[in-house]
């Protein structure tokens, strides 16, 4: 047999199970010998039109016809072909849309389920028909679906990768591919990473959903190749870092920018044209669409660490070195590049605030052993002390009004966010919660603060953490999660809101074994 078409209703079987098990059993096994590495197929959910798989054994693509109205929210509906895997396994395929047409939603995924259940825990590596290619998540049965989108678009061949808790989208390196479609260059990481745990056995295979109830969309799977994997023994893990924006409104993140170099500390330029990250000690610009990092001049300070921003008129920059003397020193240079001009004095010094009519400079330093924080004039001059507090004071940041600096402090027994006010006055706690908050931002239209959060048994802001994004109202009020993820140190240490207020800049990291 080398082309085998079969559709049937998985919503029929609990109720046939008993009646037809032998006939199930024997349909199973010709499912398992025609659909090449999968061993069955079927309809997840109600879906209006049902679904289909046609394997050609003799190249090994699948034409999946799937129905169902979406796979997102709590919810899914879709056509399914699929293999129960247990342990690390990676899956890759060239992707076609057949026909013209169609909802610019409709996705053709890379299924990763931990159950056969329309609302089960799953992730996927989706490609929507309008190009749109997303690494979508439902973290537990009937809990809601959110995405990492990639910063590529239609690409020709997609994969997803599962190594440990880890679940990671793969795209060809640097793109490519043959003239018959086939990958000319292995897969890598694409930046996209999600931390899940699902028990084995896993459903892993295909999927597609026309998200239109009414219709069937078609979509070829080329080129498929499902494999497990086994990790080599003491391999050392790769760290990617991924520079990645969110919307506060819809939660659904996306990767601009990736690299298996060290990144951290996005800012975001005050006309929203580009954002500024620190990396191996000099400072790089790159466009929120994305590219190539362009490197700032920043003469001899070319040690600089992850504090540093925006002057509130976008015209110059507050950097954080230790290029003299082996400690870091605060200074400022124009946006452009330039010889930097040094602020502070006293050493260590980190920058973390730029009052709002750009006269101040706020930041923390360690002084005869105690970190607190401190004020001082861009130009210079005396630095004022305005914590006294036993513990660390770290992470200062004015409101937009310039009448208040928000900041974390562990004075309280863990740490949490505080608010003085800018003299250093009327000091004041504004979290208390089970978790470890730090680098609070106010954003610029004064309504929101997002700030980082660790589990309450770390301590200091190490990297490689699991962490969460949380955004609560200015004026207080209930906390938001905004985004989970593998970070800490070089997240969101300094201010990364766009001007608008609408999005975060952050960078995710991720280990990778080799």
């Amino acid at each position: 047999m080398g082309r085998v078409k079969m559709h049937f209703r998985l919503d029929f079987v609990p109720r046939l199970l008993l009646a037809v098990s032998p006939l199930l059993t024997i349909l199973d096994a010709a499912c398992a010998a025609d659909l090449g590495p999968f061993d069955s197929q079927g309809d997840i959910g109600a879906t209006g039109k049902p679904g289909s798989t046609v394997f050609d054994a003799a190249s090994g693509s699948f034409v999946v016809t799937g129905g169902g109205e979406n796979m997102w929210f709590a919810n899914d509906t879709f056509h399914f072909v699929w293999k129960q895997i247990s342990g690390d396994f990676a899956l890759q395929t060239a992707v076609e849309w057949l026909g013209s047409g169609g909802n610019a939603h409709r996705k053709a995924c890379l299924m990763v389920r931990q159950s056969l259940s329309p609302d089960s825990a799953y992730v996927d590596v989706a490609v929507h028909g309008d190009g749109l290619t997303s690494l979508q998540f439902r973290e537990t049965r009937g809990g809601l679906t959110h995405e990492i989108q990639a910063n590529v678009k239609g690409p020709q061949s997609v994969g997803i990768q599962r190594q440990g808790e880890v679940f990671f989208m793969t795209l060809p390196k640097d793109g490519g591919v043959d003239a018959g479609g086939q990958t000319a260059a292995p897969f890598a990481p694409a930046g996209a990473f999600m931390r899940l745990k699902f028990a084995d056995p896993l459903y892993v295979g295909l999927a597609v959903c026309a998200h239109d109830n009414n219709v069937a969309e078609q979509a070829r799977f080329s080129h498929v190749k499902l494999q497990s994997i086994e990790m080599t023994a003491g391999a050392k893990p790769i760290t990617h870092c991924a520079l990645e924006i969110l919307p506060i409104g819809s939660k659904d993140r996306r990767v601009v920018y990736h690299t298996e170099d060290l990144i951290e500390a996005p800012n975001w330029s005050r006309d929203g044209l580009f954002l500024l990250f620190n990396s191996r000690g000099h400072i790089y610009r790159l466009p929120p669409a994305g590219g190539k990092p362009e490197l700032i001049d920043t003469g001899f300070a070319n040690r600089c660490n992850n504090d540093h921003g925006f002057s509130p008129d976008g015209t110059r920059l507050a950097i954080s070195d230790q290029a003299r003397g082996n400690k870091s020193i605060i200074y400022t240079v124009a946006v452009s590049g330039g010889e930097p001009q040094q602020v502070t004095k006293s050493a260590p010094s980190y920058w973390h605030g730029w009052s709002p009519d750009g006269s101040t400079l706020a930041f923390c330093g360690e002084r005869n052993g105690e970190f607190d924080i401190y004020a001082i004039r861009v130009e210079g001059g005396e630095e004022q002390r305005l914590t006294t507090a036993k513990g660390l004071d770290d992470g200062p940041d004015y409101s937009p009004d310039g009448k208040f600096i928000y900041f974390n402090s562990e004075r309280t027994g863990t740490m949490q966010i505080w608010r003085m006010k800018a003299d250093g006055s009327d000091q004041q706690q504004v979290t208390s919660d089970e978790f470890n908050n730090w680098f609070p931002h106010p954003s610029p239209d004064g309504k929101w603060i997002v700030f980082l959060s660790y589990d309450k048994e770390v301590t200091g802001h190490p990297a490689n953490k699991p962490v969460r994004l949380r955004l609560m109202p200015l004026a207080g009020g209930p906390i938001q999660e905004l985004a989970r993820l593998f970070g800490g140190q070089g997240t969101i240490n300094v201010p990364s809101w766009s001007p608008d207020s609408r999005q975060v800049a952050f960078v995710s990291y991720e280990l990778i074994s080799p």
